[in-house]
This record gives structure tokens, sequence and C-alpha cells, in this order.
């Protein structure tokens, strides 16, 4: 072992500690967990400190563990340590000494410990019998100069070289609002882990009972057990359509539209995070959505890694097209709460875009061919959300040309068609008792059954008793079902318009319709779709359940570096952005710098001007959205540009530059330019979003503090001579 000393240099380790085999005590019993015994520690003399296994006969065997000793700077005595890095008091456990099982970078694994001597040791194994969690380095010594750190290296010797080591490869995991499924690279193709129940689709929700909780991970068995389950669901108890919730203010449609669900949502209408809580006991019991996703993820992390048996930390994750940066903010973080890094973030239609291109380049290798450019529109309609988008293809590199997309979907058809069958619907159930959530579940399973069976049948009959004398019996045919639905499918015929008018293309210029998500089964919703494009048939060659986390999966592969020797993953994903990026400017209005369906990554840059004279400082408001208005797009983050030099208004150029890397990371860039020379410093540099829950009146706020006095005004580009 080495040591990083203070002058930030790796040293031999002076203290080495005789350890045993992991699964055996000092009697030679198995453990369930690592034991280290300690052996008289000895200090390397000066002349071996070079080559520290060269110890002549003082030379011990050094820690199996194979890790690098990190000093952290600490007093080497328990009287003089730090509080927050202080001896465990007796009624503690060595595990809160321990980091969680998730490293804070991809390769290395740390842990606290520290340096005992033997009488303290067998003093602390004789107070914290519990054993340590497999696979983490554990070492008792006699007390050093400082704590350490034990974090793993690749810098290791023959003996370390010895231990299996497990690739670091990204998992795809697709969030649906009503199912999830995760996929990972298994070495020459993409496989679908599937649950406890056998299972690739689990049920996106978290039921609160008691002081447990459970996610749909594992799923329900037979058709009893599923019907058992989705009534345990629908008590009001579990918190689902976590999707939809994410990330959005109490004043949002799609939240309003939530509140009859069964489940508590309450709103303020102030632009805040809504109140969502759950019936536990009588008692509502209130959660966040990202809390409620964390919890869910735990659960599907440990699923991935008991398939897998090894820690699993990369994701890879598919979003709506609609969601916004702040949206991306919130399921991140939902996602480190739960122990998992996004290494990348990608809009649906684009996975599903590079299984396209690996499909093509698969069948041009076996045909012999040359890379023929293909294009296709791909459609995909889920519990929540609706994209669109068109991709070229050729030679395995995918083109994302146009994106659209919105926030309608399997949810809104399902309360368009409750509140067809039962007119009083909102009003019956804007009390959420307990009689009301069970009659409001017992109303939407049969509503989700009847939409289910219109996929294949004609017309479908709707019988429920919702109690209370109440009773609901209605007959509905395929003509009233896209009659009650049909400014959805307007929405949806919007949306494929849009993108085709982006990317400058006819619909005969489409090679291949490429139907996925759940909805994508519904008759109307596949008619609307080939009519647009002027085809017959669908794409057969990918599952639409299926085909957007296999992209993801596909990504988290070619993002972890890994290499197929078929060249199966041989691609490029060329995105694009999904909305305009740019700030508030000319009173109210929304100055777009970087348009949607940009390459990414892009950098553009603007030029602006004060409104007054004298002006000596301008305030930056960065939006992203379609709106005109600033105040009809998502508000990403503020900031104020001070110096601006004393002039009279229009005079002083004043520069906006945006940046999006290629990990999808906005920067933002501001300083003064002075009208013949270079910008005057300091730039200034911003990530987006720099806002957290409450981003709802922060624009409004802005407005009443500052007013007008702080605008800036679009400049107008100068003709060249």
């Amino acid at each position: 072992m080495r040591v990083f000393s203070a002058r930030g240099r790796w040293q031999p380790c002076p203290v080495y500690c005789d350890v045993r085999p992991r699964h055996q005590n000092a009697a030679g019993r198995t453990a369930s967990g690592p034991v280290a015994i300690p052996s008289q520690p000895q200090r390397l003399p000066d002349s071996s400190r070079k080559n520290p296994t060269d110890l002549g006969a003082q030379r011990l065997r050094p820690s199996a563990c194979g890790c690098r000793v990190r000093a952290c700077g600490l007093s080497s005595s328990p009287e003089d340590a730090p509080q927050h890095l202080a001896f465990p008091p007796s009624s503690t456990s060595f595990h809160s000494l321990l980091p969680s099982p998730h490293p804070p970078s991809d390769r290395a694994r740390t842990a606290t410990v520290a340096l005992f001597s033997k009488a303290e040791c067998e003093s602390t194994a004789r107070r914290f019998p519990a054993p340590f969690p497999v696979g983490w380095p554990v070492f008792f010594g006699r007390m050093a100069e400082q704590f350490y750190t034990v974090a793993s290296d690749s810098e290791t010797t023959g003996e370390d070289k010895s231990q299996p080591t497990f690739p670091d490869v990204a998992i795809g995991i697709d969030i649906g609002t009503s199912k999830c499924s995760v996929a990972v690279w298994n070495g020459h193709q993409v496989e679908l882990l599937k649950n406890t129940r056998n299972q690739k689709g689990m049920r996106s929700y978290v039921m609160f009972k008691d002081d447990t909780l459970s996610a749909g991970v594992t799923g329900g068995g037979g058709a009893q057990e599923s019907a058992h389950e989705e009534r345990d669901i629908l008590s009001g108890s579990a918190i689902f359509n976590m999707k939809r919730l994410i990330g959005r203010m109490d004043t949002d449609e799609v939240v309003q539209a939530s509140k009859t669900l069964p489940f508590l949502v309450q709103t303020l209408g102030i632009g805040v995070r809504p109140f969502i809580a759950a019936l536990v006991n009588n008692m509502w019991r209130s959660t966040t959505p990202e809390e409620v996703l964390a919890i869910f993820l735990l659960e599907l992390k440990a699923l991935v890694e008991m398939h897998l048996k090894h820690p699993v930390r990369n994701v890879v994750l598919t979003i709506p097209v609609a969601f916004s940066r702040f949206q991306q903010t919130r399921i991140e973080r939902a996602c480190a709460m739960a122990g998992l890094h996004v290494l990348r973030s990608m809009p649906e239609p684009t996975a599903v875009a590079l299984l396209y291109a690996q499909q093509q380049q698969q069948q041009m290798q076996d045909n012999m061919g040359s890379g023929i450019e293909k294009i296709a529109l791909i459609f995909n309609m889920g519990a929540g959300y609706c994209d669109a988008a068109v991709a070229a293809t050729a030679g395995g590199v995918s083109q994302i040309r146009a994106l659209s997309g919105c926030t309608v979907g399997g949810e809104d058809i399902l309360q368009n068609i409750m509140c067809h069958v039962l007119p009083n619907f909102d009003t019956l159930y804007d009390r959420h008792t307990a009689d009301r959530i069970k009659s409001m579940g017992l109303l939407r399973m049969a509503t989700q059954d009847a939409i289910h069976k219109l996929a294949y049948q004609e017309t479908v009959e709707i019988n429920v008793d919702l109690g209370n004398g109440q009773k609901v019996s209605k007959v509905l045919d395929h003509s009233e079902f896209e009659q009650v639905n049909r400014a959805i499918f307007e929405k949806c015929e919007k949306i494929i318009n849009q993108c085709l008018v982006d990317a400058k293309l006819d619909p005969e210029n489409i090679n291949d319709v490429i139907l996925v998500g759940g909805c994508s089964k519904i008759p109307r919703i596949r008619s609307l779709v080939l009519g647009l494009c002027k085809t017959e048939v669908s794409y057969k060659n990918i599952d639409a359940l299926e085909a957007a986390v296999s992209g993801a999966a596909m990504e988290g592969a070619i993002a972890s570096g890994v290499t197929d020797p078929s060249g199966s993953l041989d691609l490029l994903t060329i995105q694009a952005t999904p909305m305009n990026l740019g700030i508030r400017a000319d009173g109210d209005n929304f100055a777009a710098i970087i348009p949607r369906n940009t390459t990414v990554p892009a950098r553009r840059d603007m030029l602006f001007t004060t409104t007054h004279d004298n002006q000596t400082e301008a305030l930056i408001a960065v939006y992203e959205g379609e709106g005109d208005r600033a105040e009809d797009n998502h508000l990403l983050g503020y900031f104020k540009i001070a110096g601006i030099p004393p002039a009279p208004k229009g005079s002083v150029e004043i520069s906006v530059c945006m940046d999006i890397d290629a990990s999808n990371v906005l920067r933002v860039f501001t300083g003064v330019v002075k009208p013949q020379g270079p910008a005057i410093p300091p730039f200034i540099e911003v990530r987006m979003p720099t806002l957290d829950d409450g981003h709802g009146w922060c624009g409004q706020a802005l407005a009443k503090m500052y007013g007008k006095t702080l605008d800036l005004a679009v400049l107008p580009k100068k003709l060249q001579p």
C-alpha cells in the first residue's frame, strides 16, 4: 500500500497489517463479513521505503485489499479528532463509518477507517459484533498519525491484479409513467432484466403500508394476484404517475388534472411544488415525487445488482421530449438519492433511433450493401407523454433532424373516458375520503379494462358499482371513444406535422414509421400516424414496449467504452435540442438564442443592449420553451451582470452566449463587449438551471422587484457594407 501525503504524492504506507482470509476469524471460523486480524505494526526503514515489499527479515505480507491509503490530514488521537470523524460511541455501529455502497467515482470505492492498537481492536470487536458489508476492506492496527480513506486504484501489484473485477457498464432505464423496464449490454446483445415474477415491465408505483415501503419492481403474479395488486394500488396508499408530477408547479395543467388520482394532490396555485400524500392507517403521509421515484429506483437497483452480481453505479435514462431541464435535474436528483449516477439522459425517440440504426447497420452487413440513408419517423406515446422525431440513418450513424413532444398520453385518455361515463366525476371526487377513494379506484379499473378491450373489440360495456347506491353502466364503441378524445388525437397530429415541417420533409420521404409506447396499440393512433405518413404498415422489427430501454442500454455500453468485435456498438447518435433556449428581452418577449432542433453540442450567441440611459446593471433571465412570451416558457434561472459602462441607451453591446456540451449541460456566458475591441472583463459563466423549488413565482417576483429597470433589448444585426 501507498499513502497519499499532504504534498500530493503517493508514498509507501508506514503501517502494514497481517490480514487473514476474508471469511475466517482468529479461530478459523467462517464469518459473514471480512474480518482483519491485526499484527504488530511495523514502520519501514528509510532505505526500504522506495520498495515497500523489500523488507528483508522484517517483511510482512501487505494488505490483501490492494487499495491505496489516502491521508485525510486529521489528528492522530480520539481527543483531537474532528467531530464529524470522531470515534464512534459504544452505542453505534461501525457501519456509520463506512460510506454508502455507491462510490463518488466510477472506479473507486472508499471507506473511512481508523488504525487501532491490538487491545483496542479486540475491545472494538467485542463492542461491534455486527459484520461488515461484504467486499469492503477493513483494517485494524495501531493508531498511526492520521485517519485514512481507503480507495481502490488501477495501479496495483501483481497480487492485487489477480482479484476479480467487474466491468462498469452503464445500464439503461426507461422510467415510464405506468411501467418501468431496465436493460443491460451483456457482452454481445441487449438483455432486458426480469423481476422475481418473470416480468420485464414493472409497475411504476410505491406502496406505503404502516412503516414499510414496497415498490412495483416485484410486481404481481397471476391474474388473481394482479387484480389484488391493482386494488391495493388504487386504495390510496400507493403513489404513482411520478413521471408526470416530478418537477412541476402546482399551477401546471398536468398537476391540476392529477387531483382526481386516488391519492392526495393539493395545490395552492402560487407556483410551488404540489403537496402529495398517501393514505396510511387513515392518515395522510406526505412525500414528494423525487422521494417516491428514489424509493422505486433503489428497489430497481437492488434487482439489477442481484442479476448482475456486482454493484451498479452509472445509468442512461430515457426522458420525454417535453421534459424541461428543470425536470431533468429533479429526476437526476432522485437517481442520486438512490445511489445512481446519470451518465446521460436521452429523449425516448432518440433511444429508439439508436436501436433502429443498429438494426439497419446489421442488415447492411448481412446484405453486403452500402450505407444508404433511410429516414424514419418515430412516434412514441405512453401513459404520460407523446413524442415524435424524424431520424436519418446511414452506416450506423443516426441524426435527429426534428423533435417534438407534448404532455398528453394514456392517462389523459383514461381521465376523459371516466368523465364521459360519469359526468359529475370531478365534483364527486373533489374530497379524498376512504370511501370515495375506493369507488374512484373501482371506476378507474373498469375504465382501464374497457380501453384495453377496445383495441381488439368493436364495443365494450362498463359496469361498476361505486357504492352508496350509485352504479355506472355504459356501452362504449370506437366512434364514441374517438369523439371523446378528439382533442388528444389532434395534438398527436400536430406534433407529427411539426416534425415533418422542421425536418423539411414530405410524407413521401419517410422510409419507415416506427410506433412505440403502450398507446401505439390503440387503433385510432395507429391509423392517424400511418395516414399522415401516407403508408399502410409500420416498422415491424422493433418491440413497441422494449425499444426505448434497449436503445438506452446500447447507449450505456457505448458511453462506458465497451467495444464489440462484431461491430454492433459502432454507432453514433447526433442529438438535437427539443426546445428553444433564450432569455427575456424587449419587455416580456422571449429571445431564442439556441433554436430547437439544433445539433448538440452547440454554441450560439446574440447581442443585446441597454434600454435606459446610464444603465449599469442588467438582469439575465434564462427560459426554455416554445412560447413567444417569456412567461409562457420554463424559467431555468437568472443572474445579474454588473459593471456596465454608463452610456446612452442602445450604445452598449452585451453578449449572451449559450453552450450545450456533449453531456447536454447548458452554460450561459455573459459580458459587455466594446464596440471596437475585446470584451470588458469579467465575463460571467452560469450553469443552468439554477432554480430549485418555487420556480413558478420567481418570474413574477423578479418583475415586481426590478420592473423594467434592468431590461435588455435585442440589438439588430448590423448590415455589412
